[in-house]
Parts: structure tokens; sequence; C-alpha cells
């Protein structure tokens, strides 16, 4: 399948499979990139397209304008995923990329496209809020938090010339999640909600919310682990992962 409307620009593959009986797109965290999913994808190659959104301001689109508002990101992004569904397709959302995966899932229902299944990692609820403003502090008030999240290469935090390219976007993206919300919708496909269960970020009812935002099955996995589990726990995940996209196919 050739895909249009300016999937080159968004989405990554970094091992394509075009022939895959199932998709899963991945949705970055506040600061992220595409390349965070590079072992995601490694992992489910082989019978998984897998296909990672790269959102402006970062990497390879640095030169482009940051876009802080995650309804905007969702209305730019739905097109550019909808041509995706000509088999079932998943989505992982990770962090902050797990509210733009589900504002991306409520307007591709609009249009007749319905994801098999809804990953919200690490993120409370959309129902849910916080008085958060971390997008209000300066450099070194950002740099601390990502610091304290345990999100970002040691490497970036020590090169200082690296550190004030990517602070524009970090910027960016934490206005972005700050300034979105409440919102009480609900999306047609199934929910799971991943979490860890020493996630300052997202408290494991803060995660169970999720349930309140689906007509469809709702399930919560906790890990042992902060606000990025993820990787110490990237096998148990991924396992998860290809168990579900195992039954999608079965069911599609």
């Amino acid at each position: 399948m050739t895909v249009t409307d300016g999937s080159d620009l968004w989405l990554r593959r970094f091992h394509p499979a075009s022939d895959a009986p199932v998709r899963l797109v991945c949705f970055p965290h506040a600061g992220g990139s595409a390349t965070f999913y590079f072992p995601v994808s490694a992992a489910l190659q082989s019978g998984c397209d897998v296909a990672a959104l790269q959102y402006p301001g970062r990497q390879d689109r640095r030169s482009e304008p940051n876009v802080d508002d995650i309804g905007v990101l969702a209305d730019r992004i739905a097109p550019v995923v909808a041509p995706l569904f000509d088999r079932p397709v998943m989505f992982f959302g990770r962090s902050m990329g797990a509210v733009i995966a589900f504002e991306v899932a409520r307007r591709l229902e609009g249009q007749g496209h319905t994801p098999a299944m809804l990953f919200a990692s690490g993120r409370r609820a959309p129902s849910t809020r916080r008085v958060e403003n971390v997008h209000q502090r300066d450099d070194d008030g950002i740099v601390a938090e990502m610091k304290a999240m345990s999100g970002t290469d040691a490497q970036v935090l020590g090169d200082e010339e690296l550190l004030r390219m990517v602070l524009p976007a970090i910027r960016s993206d934490y206005r972005a999640i700050e300034t979105y919300g409440p919102v009480a919708a609900t999306v047609e496909c199934p929910i799971t909600a991943l979490v860890g269960d020493a996630d300052p970020k997202t408290t494991v009812l803060e995660a169970d919310a999720w349930r309140s935002h689906t007509t469809a099955a709702f399930h919560i996995q906790t890990f042992r682990g902060g606000h990025f589990y993820l990787s110490p726990r990237a096998a148990e995940v991924i396992s998860l992962m290809r168990e579900a996209l195992r039954s999608a196919v079965a069911v599609g």
C-alpha cells in the first residue's frame, strides 16, 4: 500500500512490514521522538507493521514550528493515520502520546475508523486534572524536571549545545499537555492503561479513570517502576502488545 497525505513527514518505519496483517501506531511522550520506539519496532517486526509518529520541532523536523496544542496536533495527525486502516490498527501512546492517541482516535471514529486497541501508557485519564506549570519554568527548571523523570538520555542532559536545541520542543510539548483538558469524551475502541506503581505523574487510580473513556472493554496493567517504567519492563510490555496484536488479527 502506498501511503500519502504527508505520511513520509509524520511516520517513521524502522522495520517496514507492509504485508503484515496488523499495524501499530506509536505516539511519543513530551520531548520524545519516533526513535524512542525503535526497540518496539525491532521486537514486533516479524508480524506487525510498526509506525512511529514524528512530531514537528525535533530531530529531522527541527526546523518546523513546534505545535503546543493537543487538539491541533490531533487534527494534523488524523488524516495521516487514516489511510493505515486497511487492516486492524492499534495505537500505543506514551504519556503525552496517550492523550494525542486518544484525540486522534476520537477524530478517526467519526470517519468510520476505530482502532482495535488503544494502549495508554504512563498517563492519567483525560477527565482527571492536576495543576502543572513546567512549561512556565526557566530552562533550568525544565531540565530539572527532565532529570527527575529520568526520561531523557544522560548524554543529552550533559551536552549544553544539544540541550539548547531540544528545549524549545520540550517546552512546547509541556505547554500542550499541561493546558489540555479535562475532557470527558469517550471512544469506541478498547483501552488498556499501563502504569508504573511509583509514577509521580500518574497514580494507579488516575490511570484506572481511563475506563470511563471507552464504551468497549477496559483493562489496567500495573508495573513496578516510575514514569519511565517502560524501559526496564520493555519485555513485559512488548509481550502484552504482541498478544493483543494476535487477537486483533484473529478478530479482523
